[in-house]
């Protein structure tokens, strides 16, 4: 029997997001139903709320979650009522060419779930990233849930669904960071500490953290960056020479999305360095670099969608690493708040006074 939850909707864009009953189906062949306990407030949902993603709404929002699956539809195998889970949006194929040749985190025919949640009068609604989780109970593709251990917090697991994953991806999988490497993060916010923190993780010795803002700075300390630099008083590109012998960086990070950011982490490696782009820029954006530039200086550049992570392998191993000490997922965690104040949460992002706030059921 399907059942009446609240869950946070947003029905146009940019108008204010509201509380409202949401039908959950039973799960079907393939899905699963889970029981929300924690569900992060990401950029990502604000770039639904304003349209800057799609206009398919109303949107059910929310998608950075952890919780407990409650039931689960015929055929399912991977989970079980009772598992503790992270959701998460990129439920590989196993089919497409990329998984064919072993590359799954880079598959190309990831699935959601195929029944419609929807508002009390039948609307259909359109789930964040195919999941949904401002809600109390949600509904995704079996493949969506990534069994973890039940004893870390709904609060700190949750993050490694969207924003956490896709920083520590960035530094680690995608722009491959290593024992003594040098590393700089254009964007200090959830995902450039994210990156910050897979740096440190991963045994980089110089870590540069640049933004505009002193106190964001300050939070790149507290994930690993041995050196900040504030762009709007200091050149980022020479402050980053300057802190590697005039050479630039093993890999520069860039987790803002706009294309003078981009150009500085072009700049700001050292001959044969990567640029790894995981900051999303709008739609409309464009970016200008000389050609010769691009040949002689040699490297990589590279995007990195989703920290180029394999849920069913990154998951389970960060929170291995959390519950060991080794890595602070909780400093990520500004505040908790309840499901109706996601509104306000959305402007304290905005204003950037909070790393993340987590909606908590």
């Amino acid at each position: 029997m399907p059942s009446e939850v609240r869950g946070v909707v947003s029905r146009g864009k940019g108008e204010p997001v509201g509380l409202e009953t949401v039908v959950v189906p039973d799960p079907g062949p393939g899905e699963a139903l889970v029981d929300v306990q924690a569900c992060g407030v990401c950029h990502t949902d604000l770039h639904y709320k304003e349209g800057g993603i799609g206009t398919d709404f109303p949107y059910l929002l929310g998608h950075e979650a952890a919780g407990v699956v409650s039931a689960v539809g015929p055929g399912v195998t991977e989970v079980a009522p009772g598992d503790f889970v992270i959701l998460n949006w990129r439920a590989v194929c196993g089919n497409c060419r990329a998984c064919r040749r072993g590359r799954p985190w880079y598959c190309f025919n990831t699935f959601n779930a195929t029944q419609k949640m929807t508002l009390a009068d039948g609307t259909p609604l359109s789930p964040a990233l195919g999941i949904g989780a401002f809600a109390e109970k949600t509904l995704v593709a079996a493949g969506q849930c990534t069994k973890v251990d039940p004893e870390a917090p709904a609060t700190v697991a949750g993050l490694l669904g969207c924003g956490v994953m896709a920083g520590i991806g960035a530094a680690i999988n995608t722009g491959a960071v290593g024992r003594g490497d040098s590393v700089a993060v254009f964007g200090c916010g959830g995902v450039g500490d994210a990156a910050i923190a897979g740096a440190a993780l991963a045994g980089a010795t110089t870590i540069i953290g640049v933004d505009v803002d002193d106190r964001k700075l300050g939070w790149a300390r507290e994930f690993g960056a041995t050196h900040t630099v504030n762009s709007t008083s200091t050149d980022p590109v020479a402050a980053i020479r300057a802190l590697t012998d005039g050479n630039g960086v093993d890999v520069a990070i860039e987790a803002v999305g706009l294309p003078e950011v981009y150009r500085q982490a072009f700049y700001a490696r050292d001959l044969a360095g990567t640029v790894v782009l995981v900051g999303v820029p709008r739609p409309e954006m464009t970016i200008e670099l000389p050609m010769l530039d691009v040949f002689g200086r040699g490297g990589a550049l590279k995007s990195s969608w989703y920290g180029d992570c394999l849920p069913t392998r990154d998951f389970p191993t960060l929170i291995a690493l959390h519950r060991q000490g080794r890595l602070p997922l909780d400093k990520f965690v500004s505040e908790t708040i309840g499901i109706g104040d996601v509104e306000e949460a959305f402007a304290r992002m905005h204003r950037g006074e909070v790393l993340r706030s987590v909606v908590v059921f």
